[in-house]
């Protein structure tokens, strides 16, 4: 029994590193792609100054020169520098980020509760008094970061939530891995946690004979 119960603890051990070296990876690629390149120098042309030839071509001793803003002049322009418009991007497959979302989930499993009723029932006179009162029904304090995953879009809720400084609403078609990680708790509904597990389930294929 106590082998047994051993191999089940490693083996929940080596699913837990896969899922977070996963996490990483999606989350490390997420903030490169959004990251904003602003640094930038100027070239030659861009210099200003510079148009006027400083010495002759010849008869002065000096190696030739064209212009104080060459690359080589202190003051000049930068040859291989930072540009304006970069873009950097790392890919990573679809089905990765997928799974990283769902790992994510996994992970905060404690830290999600699913809602007996939903949300978008009594979105048309939804205001913050209402999600205040929710949040404190469920003992959740002003202070900790809550994601509130819906199953289909409304403006009323975004609307209600938008002057609470750390409720988040989100969908569940378009779920973001950084929005689960900063996020101390998960509300959902039953509807929602079924259209996650549609969407960013695994699909096997049936085998045809």
């Amino acid at each position: 029994m106590i082998e047994e119960q051993i191999i089940k603890g490693l083996e929940t051990n080596e699913i837990k590193k896969k899922r977070i070296t996963l996490i990483h990876k999606v989350f490390l690629s997420q903030l490169k792609t959004n990251r904003k390149y602003t640094a930038s120098t100027k070239t030659k042309a861009e210099v200003r100054g510079g148009g006027r030839k400083p010495w002759r071509q010849k008869g002065t001793g000096q190696a030739r020169a064209g212009s104080t803003r060459s690359p080589l002049w202190v003051g000049g322009g930068v040859t291989f520098g930072p540009r304006k418009g970069r873009i950097v991007y790392k890919k990573i497959n679809h089905k990765e980020k997928k799974l990283a979302i769902i790992a994510a989930l996994y992970l905060k499993e404690k830290q999600t509760k699913l809602l007996e009723v939903d949300i978008l029932e009594n979105s048309k006179s939804f205001k913050t008094k209402d999600i205040t009162n929710l949040l404190k029904s469920l003992e959740i304090s002003k202070e900790e970061k809550t994601l509130i995953i819906l199953p289909k879009p409304n403006n009323i809720v975004w609307l209600a939530s938008r002057n609470l400084t750390n409720v988040e609403v989100s969908l569940a078609t378009c779920l973001n891995l950084k929005q689960i990680l900063n996020s101390t708790k998960i509300l959902l509904s039953t509807e929602s946690a079924q259209i996650i597990n549609e969407t960013y389930g695994r699909k096997r294929k049936r085998k045809t004979d």
